[in-house]
């Protein structure tokens, strides 16, 4: 999946920015991959930490707040004016296309 220089191989779970592999962390790469496969969608934190940890994890969906600022500092150019996962106050989250 390729999206404004921003490339997900699913498989290989390997992320590419401007033709640049970033490492991310599994549930790094498991909030991007899902958000990136529902562009456009809002997700609230419990939703996100639902899909992504699962139903029986242990934790706290204010993870996902950390997990989100982690991929954003990896994959944005300005991680404070982000052009690909932007935050919907009050609300959640969306991957833009």
């Amino acid at each position: 999946m390729k999206i404004r220089g921003l490339k997900i191989e699913k498989d290989s779970r390997r992320v590419f920015v401007l033709g640049r592999e970033v490492s991310l962390a599994q549930k790094e790469f498991g909030v991007l991959l899902y958000l990136a496969q529902n562009p456009n969608r809002v997700f609230g934190r419990e939703e996100l930490f639902e899909r992504v940890w699962g139903l029986d994890a242990l934790g706290d969906s204010a993870t996902v707040t950390v997990h989100i600022a982690r991929v954003r500092e990896k994959i944005e150019s300005d991680p404070s004016n982000p052009q690909y996962i932007e935050t919907v106050w009050g609300a959640g989250y969306r991957f833009r296309v």
